[in-house]
C-alpha cells in the first residue's frame, strides 16, 4: 500500500459557507498530520471544522472544532493527526472570505 504525502486540500471559502476542504478519494484511506487557518485581513475572525464520514449530513457531533477565534492577521496550526476512510469529508466554515484553510498529510492507497 503506496503513502503519498501531500497536501490534501486548501480553500478560501465564502463567508458563513459550509465548504468541503477535502474529500478521501475512493479505495483511499488518508491521515491528515495538521490543518492551517490563515486570517487574511486585520481583525479577528472565527472559523469550524468538521469531518463528515462518508460525506454523511453534518451533524453537531461531527465538529472537531466550533468558533474558533483566530487573531486579526494571525495563523492557527492544528496538529491533529486524523485518521480518515474513503469518502470522509473534511469542512470547513469561516465567519468572513479571509481566512484560508489547508490540510496537510498521506494518502494511503
Amino acid at each position: 500500500m503506496p503513502t503519498n504525502y501531500k497536501v490534501l486540500g486548501q480553500s478560501n471559502p465564502s463567508a458563513t459557507t459550509a465548504t468541503t476542504l477535502y474529500t478521501v478519494p475512493s479505495a483511499t484511506q488518508a491521515v491528515v498530520s495538521s490543518i492551517s487557518v490563515a486570517n487574511l485581513t486585520s481583525t479577528s475572525a472565527t472559523f469550524r471544522i468538521s469531518v463528515r464520514p462518508a460525506g454523511a449530513t453534518q451533524t453537531n457531533a461531527m465538529y472537531i472544532g466550533y468558533d474558533i477565534t483566530v487573531g486579526a492577521s494571525d495563523t492557527t496550526i492544528i496538529t491533529v493527526g486524523l485518521t480518515l476512510a474513503a469518502t470522509d469529508v473534511i469542512t470547513v466554515y469561516a465567519s468572513t472570505a479571509n481566512l484560508a484553510f489547508q490540510a496537510f498529510g498521506s494518502e494511503i492507497s
